[in-house]
């Protein structure tokens, strides 16, 4: 009987074959047992691929002789991670150059970046974690690169506007997609185990004052996906100083200001919180234990007069103050 595999299987393979880590041949296999279909035909397919997925699970991460460090696990600081893509010399660095006080080698010779550079880029009174990272081409990327990317809660895809931007993009998106990391109608935040899969992707368009005429416009429609497009210059610096603000917009995040009873809100440190949390997911987010006495919260903000009692499942919107009594 024949198999009959769907087009996501045969992407999922194309995943496996490149991946570079035993975490990524494990995700790959998972999500090909996933999609493979349940009848007679596919019965041994899918009892060797579930002899790989246990072959890789027993295989240990790390040799006991000696402690090995992974350079792409950048852990989170912050209100947010974001991760640039992009093939060498589109102007990444320049990019974390310009918003952070990180330490990027700035170069006009490709693969200047041989490791992830985390820099803080500030909006107003908060801080949003930037990664500069090695460039990828059509044929090669750092092993272990994509743990980032899969870790991250952004993408941004970098695009040189006086280069080819349709072979630029088709690079990218293939990238993202061969390895399920590109949040679409086909690719879920997170598949059946729970495993991160799909992050939102979107798209800064470099050197905007020596772009070739049309090249941002061919570049949004060459896309075809879900992704906004921002244009900037580092050597003029236009567009680089709304990047902060369109981070802040696209990860989707909200800051509130806690109040304790009788005193004043903290206003220089807000927690920040993804759009649509509750006055409970606030508490959880403050101390886990002590939300489960939380009996009552008082919100100034939100088109309510201030001191407004409110319920436990009210949605906060960004600068709420809020006074939490826990009983």
């Amino acid at each position: 009987m024949p198999a009959n595999l769907p087009p996501d299987y045969f992407k999922a393979e194309q995943w496996l074959r490149t991946a570079a880590t035993n975490e990524e041949k494990i995700l790959a296999i998972e999500r090909m047992l996933a999609v493979m279909p349940k009848h007679k035909g596919t019965d041994g397919l899918k009892a060797d691929l579930r002899r790989k997925l246990s072959k890789l699970r027993e295989t240990p991460t790390q040799k006991k002789a000696g402690k090995h460090t992974d350079i792409f696990h950048i852990p989170r600081t912050g209100a947010g991670q974001i991760v640039l893509l992009g093939l060498p010399n589109t102007g990444k660095s320049s990019i974390v150059a310009a918003l952070t006080n990180a330490k990027v080698t700035v170069a006009h010779f490709p693969f200047a970046t041989s490791g992830p550079v985390p820099g803080m880029v500030k909006y107003e009174n908060i801080q949003i974690q930037l990664i500069d990272m090695p460039p990828i081409t059509a044929d090669y990327l750092a092993p272990g690169q994509v743990g980032t990317y899969r870790n991250c809660d952004l993408i941004a895809i970098v695009i040189d506007l006086s280069a080819d931007v349709q072979e630029q993009l088709q690079v990218c998106l293939d990238f993202l997609e061969s390895r399920n990391l590109l949040l679409d109608e086909q690719t879920p935040a997170y598949d059946s185990q729970g495993n991160l899969l799909g992050k939102k992707a979107f798209c800064i368009c470099t050197k905007s004052d020596i772009a070739k005429p049309g090249a941002f416009e061919t570049a949004k429609k060459a896309s075809g996906k879900p992704v906004e497009f921002f244009s900037v210059s580092a050597k003029t610096g236009e567009g680089l100083g709304q990047l902060p603000a369109v981070f802040f917009k696209i990860l989707r995040i909200i800051r509130i200001y806690a109040k304790p009873p009788g005193k004043p809100p903290d206003m220089d440190e807000p927690f920040t919180m993804p759009a649509g949390s509750t006055v409970a997911d606030l508490a959880a987010a403050i101390h886990r234990q002590l939300a489960e006495k939380l009996q009552a919260a008082r919100i100034w903000g939100s088109g309510l007069y201030n001191g407004q009692n409110v319920q436990l499942t009210h949605v906060l919107h960004d600068k709420d103050i809020v006074e939490l009594h826990f009983g």
